[in-house]
């Protein structure tokens, strides 16, 4: 363990490691290894059980909170299992590399930031069988987490299968814990538990907090390309020991190998994990800052938007060519710039074709999206159209007639497996289209692992169990509101989000979230096309004020703050877009509450005028409120029980 003292200014010493990188040796076959962030919060140590230069490797990660330094995950199992050698026993500590620091500044075009800045500190250690065949253990300690993977470096024309990861989490059995069991669409509930035991498959991400309460972790993977499959999480062999699992043979049809086939050299993605308080897991951009940086050199055409969407509201409204027709007004009228032809456009009837319907849309300004079936044997879905994204050919043909009818992206849904095949499908995807620039939304698909970064015309994913819900089943209508707080803090952390929010009238099963509650989701929940779901009729009844609202409302953020809020409760943030600020909070608790909302995050010395949209009486009607505010300022909110509010604040010029 580390040892630690306190100064006489109240400064942590950690005697054992003079510098945030040192390597111990009492004896030949005695080593550690110690790296910490730039802001020495988050440490990391390499260890062995049996005190030797051979053996089985682990990690103990450690946070620094309050001047006193936390054990946050006592031990991670590390290495992998290759179809030649086994790398997770037996290895030789050979050395560390110099401690290397990694700064990065970067901008994106969508997300909970625009401009991006981080810096780490990272180590490779390296490794060796006893027959000398090396593996590499980069680490890299950052402010707001730590991330590790693996390297073989050698240079083989033979290729390998990785037969097993044996990277596991070992997590104390007080934690508190905020976990999905997995399906491969990702669209299940986050159950919080107190314990480890249940034993499942879950799904990423994960949020955990200490025993004490004084820090959250989020476990999760990040740039995971085409050398790999994606993973999750399972504690079946050992309650307390969450274990990256490869996906089920079932998954995706059976279609497709479960274990990832690799050339050499090769890296694995990186595992992340991000610690500190809700606020710093809310605010991080590890995912993407450690993921590849933008492959797609033009990006003038990538436009993020608000969509109008006629699927919540009429399961089949594509195929009916009147419906497109309204949903193309609706955005139209509120100003929206897509909206989104989903399932059965080949078959639309009812006073007209797809023909008929791209007129109608370009005619009125509006630029369509257009959903496909992803197609093959790795689906049960038949819906149509189908298969015509499978193969490179397809995509081209598809994608080149696309451009020419002035479409501008396209919804690809029903992937059903994270094996490597369909990692790779994903991948052809988005480089296919990329070259005919254009934009991609994921349904039925898992959940963010930095492609955003990678392919910035990748605008949002699914994987997550939206308001698309509230045509499936009955449960929703119930889940909705605890659900609803929970995502922030678990699904939205890593990536944009399409749950299809802010929806006023009902779809096949009602909701008892309150106007309030659902306009909030608006600003909470992030995603670039961001698919407002509601009936015309939903929106046209709701007053000016409201329409205003959502007529110029953001979907890319310059600043994102978490203000208050714990899973399953309630959340609050503030969004910053420009010179205004937006807030929204929710409500997932059966009873009233009085919120004092603070506004601290203002800049000194100016002034804003804040409109707030708050519940009413009741939880179909609005309280409507203006008020001039600063950093100084604080106020009340009363929220309904399933309540919320969502509001702007503008600066007032001098």
């Amino acid at each position: 363990m580390i040892e630690k003292k306190i100064n006489r200014r109240g400064e942590v010493i950690k005697t054992s490691f003079l510098l945030s990188l040192m390597l111990l040796a009492s004896s030949a076959f005695s080593q550690k290894l110690s790296l910490s962030s730039p802001n020495e919060q988050v440490i990391v140590r390499l260890w062995n059980e049996e005190q030797a230069e051979l053996g089985e490797w682990y990690l103990e990660v450690n946070y620094e909170t309050n001047g006193e330094v936390k054990t946050v995950i006592p031990k991670i199992d590390l290495g992998l299992v290759r179809s030649d050698q086994d790398f997770s026993k037996d290895l030789k500590f050979l050395r560390s590399g110099r401690k290397k620091q990694i700064n990065d500044d970067y901008v994106t075009l969508h997300g909970k930031r625009l401009h991006r800045a981080n810096s780490a500190n990272e180590v490779v250690v390296f490794f060796e069988r006893p027959d000398r065949t090396k593996m590499n253990l980069i680490l890299r300690a950052y402010n707001d987490g730590l991330v590790f993977r693996y390297e073989f470096p050698e240079k083989q024309q033979a290729s390998f299968v990785i037969e097993d990861e044996m990277t596991a989490y070992t997590i104390p059995d007080s934690s508190r814990r905020w976990l999905q069991k997995f399906n491969p669409a990702n669209e299940g509930y986050y159950r919080e538990m107190k314990d480890a035991r249940e034993q499942k498959d879950w799904a990423y991400p994960a949020l955990f907090q200490a025993p004490d309460s004084t820090y959250f972790y989020l476990i999760h993977e990040a740039d995971l390309m085409r050398s790999y499959a994606g993973t999750k999480l399972t504690n079946y062999e050992e309650p307390s020991k969450y274990k990256l699992t490869f996906p089920d043979a079932w998954n995706g049809r059976e279609q497709g190998e479960s274990q990832p086939t690799i050339n050499l050299p090769w890296k694995s993605p990186w595992r992340l994990i991000i610690i500190g308080g809700l606020d710093d897991i809310v605010s991080s951009t590890l995912v993407d800052d450690v993921s590849t940086p933008s492959l797609v050199e033009n990006t003038e055409w990538i436009k993020p938007g608000l969509v109008s969407w006629n699927y919540w509201s009429n399961n089949h409204g594509t195929k009916d060519y009147q419906v497109v027709r309204k949903f193309t007004d609706l955005a139209v009228e509120m100003n929206w710039p897509y909206t989104l032809l989903d399932w059965e456009w080949d078959a639309m009837e009812n006073g007209g074709d797809l023909d008929d319907a791209l007129e109608y849309i370009h005619s009125k300004g509006v630029k369509p999206l257009i959903w496909y079936n992803s197609g093959g044997d790795h689906t049960w879905v038949e819906a149509t159209p189908k298969d015509r994204m499978l193969t490179h050919e397809n995509r081209v043909e598809e994608f080149a007639k696309l451009k020419k009818m002035g479409i501008v992206g396209v919804k690809v849904d029903f992937f059903e497996s994270e094996k490597q095949d369909m990692i790779n499908y994903y991948m052809d995807i988005l480089e296919d289209a990329a070259d005919f620039e254009m934009m991609v939304l994921f349904h039925g698909s898992l959940v963010p692992r930095g492609w955003g970064r990678t392919y910035p015309h990748l605008m949002t994913y699914e994987g997550v169990r939206g308001a698309e819900w509230y045509n499936n089943v009955p449960d929703f209508t119930y889940e909705a509101p605890v659900h609803n707080t929970i995502l922030p803090f678990t699904r939205n952390v890593v990536g944009s989000m399409d749950y299809t929010p802010v929806t006023f009238t009902n779809s096949q099963y009602p909701h008892i979230t309150s106007y309030g509650h659902e306009l909030a989701l608006g600003v909470l929940f992030e995603s670039a096309l961001q698919h407002m779901a509601d009936r015309p009729e939903g929106y046209n009844s709701l007053p000016t004020a409201i329409i205003t609202f959502l007529m110029d409302l953001p979907v890319t953020w310059d600043d994102t703050q978490l203000l208050d809020g714990y899973p399953g409760q309630g959340v609050t943030m503030a969004r910053k877009k420009e010179d205004t600020w937006y807030i929204a909070g929710i409500n997932g608790e059966e009873k009233v509450k009085n919120q004092v909302l603070n506004f601290n995050f203002l800049p000194e010395n100016k002034k804003y005028r804040l409109s707030l949209f708050a519940d009413g009486d009741h939880d179909k009607e609005f309280s409507i409120s203006h008020q001039v505010v600063d950093k100084t300022s604080s106020i009340k909110v009363e929220l309904l029980r399933r309540g919320g509010f969502a509001g702007y604040l503008s600066p007032i010029e001098k």
